[in-house]
């Protein structure tokens, strides 16, 4: 039952983080509209499709799990207690209606508008920043720490929906200033990163009630020093990518393998997340 919530918070996560994240760069990327709008388009609604069954299926596991039982997942008594009575469940309906509403979009003649998808996009995003450890603490440094939390997926997802796009560009290149593209990435990423570290140190500090949580090489500290490594080699090759912007040699075949490469580890942290988000963190003391 673990394990299924595990990679069932993983694959919410990344549908919903990529579906925001594409959204808020695609006119920040490429102002003008390109044949790349219709893969979006149709990208987007399957991740949609795909967020909200793993929705569904992220509430059912917790059910279960609650009630210490497979059966109870498909209890209807069950599941108005778990939604009624229960901080996740008081998040997740809004979360699921939101996540119905935007299929529901995305299905329409409502899809070309892109403020309503962002809008929406958001919203889901928002309702993901209370669930896990943001829930741990009450009062106003519960609310804080929900802010904290939000910023941190907002950073998170614009980077790796903009990467999304650069993969969807780089594999048809053709017609696009890829030296321009990349040059915008990087500065708005630049933004993202600090925010990324900035928010991510302050959650470490909260939730373990030091800079860093020991032993630190067992449990939530092990997995959260994986996560660490595997944005520091991304932002290795950001770098990389970026000291190679102006160098006209560079073949587009060793680009794409190298912002595939980051979008994975993006992946790859997102999946030490999924993880992290299910164990208790080491309290200093």
């Amino acid at each position: 039952m673990a394990s299924a919530l595990v990679l069932c918070r993983f694959l919410h996560f990344i549908v919903v983080l990529m579906l925001f994240g594409a959204w808020v760069f695609r006119p920040l990327l490429l102002g003008r509209e390109t044949s790349l709008d219709q893969s979006l388009a149709r990208i987007s609604r399957w991740l949609a499709a795909v967020a909200l069954i793993s929705g569904v299926c992220w509430l059912l596991l917790i059910t279960a799990s609650m009630a210490g039982a497979w059966e109870a997942a498909f209890d209807p008594a069950t599941l108005r207690l778990v939604l009624g009575s229960t901080f996740f469940g008081q998040v997740w309906r809004w979360h699921l209606l939101f996540s119905g509403l935007l299929v529901a979009v995305l299905l329409s003649p409502l899809r070309a508008h892109l403020p309503l998808r962002v809008l929406l996009g958001g919203l889901l995003l928002a309702t993901l920043a209370p669930v896990g450890h943001g829930a741990m603490l009450d009062g106003v440094e519960g609310r804080l720490l929900i802010l904290n939390q939000l910023v941190h997926l907002t950073c998170v997802g614009i980077w790796l929906g903009g990467l999304m796009l650069l993969v969807m560009i780089l594999r048809r290149p053709a017609g696009y200033p890829i030296n321009a593209l990349l040059l915008r990435f990087s500065g708005i990423g630049y933004l993202l990163v600090a925010g990324l570290l900035i928010t991510g140190l302050i959650n470490v500090r909260v939730l373990t009630g030091a800079f860093w949580p020991t032993p630190l090489f067992t449990g939530f500290a092990l997995i959260l020093l994986i996560k660490v490594a595997l944005v520091a080699v991304m932002l290795g090759l950001a770098l990389f990518n970026r000291l190679r912007i102006n160098d006209r040699e560079q073949r587009l075949t060793t680009l794409r393998k190298s912002v595939i490469a980051e979008w994975l580890l993006g992946m790859g942290a997102v999946a030490a997340v999924s993880l992290l988000g299910t164990m208790p963190p080491m309290i200093a003391g």
